[in-house]
């Protein structure tokens, strides 16, 4: 289902890691926010620079929790958190062609339809592909192939 291995022989969802996934992207996707919020409105900064560091804020947020908690029984180091970065960026962009794709090829120009599809058919599909990225590019299991390491 999610990934070859244990997931796919099983059948079986890995309910606790999805679930921490989880609520560590929520505390990630909160400091972003909140870095945001607070770059742009009390500090006055303009709003892609703003938006630049609340991403590297939240990023580092979710490494660190998916890190010490989610996958602490696996590899940390420099490299992980630059593959992570990357995963992180595949993410960002299936959001922004989601929206894109909708606002201006679509023309489903109105906020409710950049909502849906920027933060829901956006953030569901940047969502899955972070958890199969960080959990096959980042914190893999020793010993399993990636498309690097044949």
């Amino acid at each position: 289902m999610l990934r070859r291995g244990r997931v796919l022989r099983s059948g079986r969802i890995p309910w606790p890691e999805v679930v921490s996934f989880a609520l560590v992207g929520g505390c990630a996707y909160a400091t972003d926010v909140a870095a945001f919020l607070w770059l742009r409105g009390s500090l006055g900064w303009e709003p892609l620079g703003a938006k630049a560091l609340s991403f590297l804020a939240g990023c580092t947020v979710a490494y660190l929790g998916n890190a010490l908690g989610t996958y602490r029984r696996r590899g940390v180091g420099l490299r992980e958190y630059a593959v992570f970065f990357a995963v992180n960026l595949a993410g960002a962009v299936v959001q922004l062609l989601c929206l894109g794709i909708s606002h201006h090829g679509l023309g489903l120009t109105s906020p409710r339809a950049d909502t849906v599809s920027g933060l829901g058919v956006g953030m569901f599909l940047a969502t899955c592909l972070r958890f199969w990225g960080t959990r096959t590019l980042v914190f893999r299991v020793e010993g399993r192939r990636t498309p690097w390491t044949g």
